[in-house]
């Protein structure tokens, strides 16, 4: 069996490279209007593809930058060597590696690492979420929606103003005057680590990748959270829509998107 734990050393020492491109300048280049790339993006996931192919060599690597297409193999890393590049283009500190390991398509383990402010969560399947080696567990406190803070994010197709765009809208108006209140960190692996250590007590979001989301999702579990899709049922990579809470308030937080479903 593999040692999964090497995903933390291997996320490491990328990020001393992540490090240093987000305090160097940077060459900018466009996806789309607004969807963004540097040079460390690419660099950062060249780095951790040839350290994890020499780790892992029975899995299919699957990259953000790299990946032609979007795949799901019985064994797959699914790497994100920069989730959250706007915030690490503009000096915002929400921006770390995401790397998560699924097999049969279920999650074994997964490591985001944010070398800016040193948070480096891990978890394991069956062995418990941790930042910086540190159990974290999900809020036990906040056991209804006006008590909980809630995460969320906005898709890069918000540009064409279509469904995805209409969606945003009409969740923010469901939601927000029924919430403590809602936050936009700007990087999903991120909030779905701060809903794994208590920060959030939940977490939605339309049209994410693999890779945004692969390793995050272990990490709440592992901390005592939920996962779902926006209908309750069971989530899937292939899915468009998350929804990640401490469980006490995944009921009430599904009926509210309910309230304002997806086209």
């Amino acid at each position: 069996m593999p040692r999964y734990d090497q995903l933390k050393a291997i996320a490491q020492e990328a990020g001393s490279l992540f490090l240093k491109g987000y305090h160097a300048p940077k060459e900018v280049r466009y996806k789309s209007d607004i969807d963004l790339v540097t040079q460390y993006d690419v660099a950062v996931e060249e780095l951790l593809k040839a350290r994890l192919a020499e780790a892992f060599p029975d899995h299919t690597l699957v990259g953000e930058e790299s990946s032609a297409t979007i795949t799901y193999p019985e064994k797959a890393i699914y790497i994100d060597p920069i989730d959250g590049t706007t915030n690490f283009v503009h000096g915002i500190p929400f921006c770390a590696i995401s790397i998560g390991i699924w097999e049969d398509q279920q999650p074994v383990a997964g490591c985001v690492y944010n070398p800016v402010l040193e948070e480096l969560f891990y978890a394991e399947k069956g062995k418990g979420a941790t930042l910086n080696g540190e159990p974290i567990r999900v809020d036990a406190e906040a056991d209804s929606l006006p008590r909980a803070l809630i995460a969320t994010g906005f898709p890069y197709t918000k540009i064409e103003q279509g469904g995805d765009y209409e969606w945003v809208l009409r969740t923010m108006r469901s939601m927000l005057p029924f919430t403590r209140d809602i936050r936009r960190l700007g990087s999903a692996a991120l909030d779905l680590c701060y809903t794994a250590k208590g920060t959030f007590a939940g977490f939605y979001e339309i049209n994410l990748k693999p890779w945004d989301v692969a390793a995050g999702i272990l990490i709440v579990l592992e901390a005592g959270g939920a996962v779902s899709r926006e209908d309750g049922e069971p989530y899937t990579l292939e899915r468009r829509i998350i929804v990640a809470t401490n469980g006490k308030i995944h009921d009430a937080l599904v009926a509210k998107l309910g309230e304002a479903p997806a086209t």
